[in-house]
């Protein structure tokens, strides 16, 4: 397990294993994706999109481009 200190000015170094595993480079950006309350996932933003598929667990609804284009509607209705 590796671990960071953050300093005061809100800044840490990612040891050099969990830079390795992921990829990153100098100048790579990461992201910071919340997976549930407290708890964070660090994810390369250069890594492919398809690479985050299965991040939040199996689709628990399908929803067609149809039945958003109608939520989309009544919400923007609504707000008027």
């Amino acid at each position: 397990m590796s671990t960071a200190t953050l300093t005061s000015k809100g800044q840490i170094t990612i040891p050099r294993t969990v830079r390795h595993d992921l990829g990153l480079q100098p100048g790579d950006r990461i992201v910071f994706v919340q997976i549930a309350p407290g708890r964070y996932e660090l994810v390369a933003a250069t890594s492919e999109v398809t690479a985050l598929k299965g991040m939040f667990g199996p689709v628990k609804q399908v929803v067609s481009v149809a039945a958003m284009d109608r939520a989309i509607g009544k919400r923007g209705a609504a707000a008027l």
